[in-house]
């Protein structure tokens, strides 16, 4: 049985400014309606939302596809995508 994938919420990066020392929670499972953080939606889809502490005040470009190799941020996997 193939392993379930995450439902792609958009084919490009978030690109969000973190703020220093502050924790985000990325959206895993792709059905969350605050992309792309976590609002609790990936409860009985088997998915765990992933913890991302910001080191510096900057942008950075969260995975919109849930498909990246480095959860949680964008690996140009979604140019890979249909």
């Amino acid at each position: 049985m193939p392993e379930e994938q995450p439902k792609i919420a958009k084919k490009s990066p978030y690109a969000v400014q973190v703020e220093g020392g502050k924790n985000y929670v990325w959206c895993a499972c792709g059905h969350s309606d605050n992309q792309p953080f976590c609002d609790g939606s990936h409860k009985g889809t088997g998915f765990s939302p992933v913890k991302y502490t910001a080191e510096k005040t900057e942008w950075v470009w969260f995975c919109g596809c849930k498909r990246t190799g480095s959860p949680p941020m964008c690996d140009g996997t979604h140019k890979t995508l249909d």
